[in-house]
This record gives C-alpha cells, structure tokens and sequence, in this order.
C-alpha cells in the first residue's frame, strides 16, 4: 500500500511542480498560458504565494503527485476573507482521491487564516473536446461548489475559444 502525505510546498519543489503543470500548458486548455514559464519564474510564483497563502503538494511515497495553492481573489482590503484556489494533478493521478485530499487540507489551511470565500476561476469549452471537458467544473461541484458566474468566448487557445466560470463556496461564517 502507498503512503500518501500533504506538506507545505517550497520553491525546491518548482521543477517538480512544473513537470505536473508543463502537460497543462502544451497540451490543454485548462491552463490559458500558452508558454511553460521558466523554472525560476515559477520558483517566484511559488515564494510569492508562500507570503500570504498557503501551497500544498501531495507525495505519494514520497513523489509529489499534484499541488493546490490559493492565491488573491482581488487585490483590496475589502476581499481579504476571499481567495481564489487552483489545483493540478500529475496526468496518472486523476481518480484516487488526491484531489478531494489537497483540497481538504488547503480548506483547513485557509479557514485558520480567516479565509471563507473560495473561488474556483475554470476554463469550460463551448463544447468538449481533445483540449478541455467539464471534468473540472464536475470536481468542483462534487467539492461542494457552485457556478456563479460565466464569461463566454474569452479564452483563445488552439484556434478555439472557450468560456471562463467562476464557482464558489463558502467555508465559514459570515459575521
């Protein structure tokens, strides 16, 4: 049987974090960039996080597997009970709760820090195909979040557009 664990994330994870994300990138429109960043660019990004929000990775006997991260909802004082949340998954990982695990545990994270909005901004096709289905908009639902809201036609990649949602959900009280 694997053992499985979740840790804090630190910028000596970035090749391996970027070898998960790179296959996003090239081959998929779940992530909107068009170009892999460079190991260092994505070393900044990690330490950026690290100064506010908490970056997961989970290894699976001892291999890093997949990583979550939240990052700033929108950047003034009033949405600092907000965040935005993003989750990658090595390809062969998919369908073993490794998902369901990181997102669990950034929750915890995120409520010790005040945090009760979460926000899933998710790339959604107009129609699936080889480059995008629903299967992120069916996790989040099966996380327990909800669409709010859709941007249609405003992502282009692969000389296809594709619609943007924003789903959410509410880990605390509002008071």
């Amino acid at each position: 049987m694997s053992r499985v664990s979740i840790r804090s994330a630190t910028t000596e994870d970035a090749g391996r974090l970027l070898e998960i994300y790179a296959p996003y990138v090239e081959n998929t429109a779940i992530s909107f960039e068009y170009d892999v960043p460079s190991l260092e660019e994505f070393r900044s990004r990690i330490a950026a996080t690290l100064k506010k929000y908490p970056y997961l990775v989970l290894e699976e006997d001892g291999v890093i597997r997949g990583y979550a991260y939240a990052g700033v909802f929108k950047g003034r004082a009033a949405y600092d009970h907000c965040c935005e949340v993003t989750i990658y998954l090595e390809r062969d990982s998919k369908r073993k709760g490794f998902g369901r695990a990181l997102y669990e545990e950034l929750e915890d994270a995120l409520r010790k820090i005040g945090i009760i909005n979460l926000y899933a901004c998710i790339a959604d096709p107009v129609s699936e195909d080889e480059y995008l289905t629903k299967n992120s908009e069916q996790f989040h639902q099966h996380m327990g979040y909800a669409r709010v809201g859709e941007f249609h036609e405003c992502g282009y990649k692969f000389g296809r557009w594709y619609n943007m949602i924003w789903m959410e959900k509410m880990i605390g009280e509002h008071r």
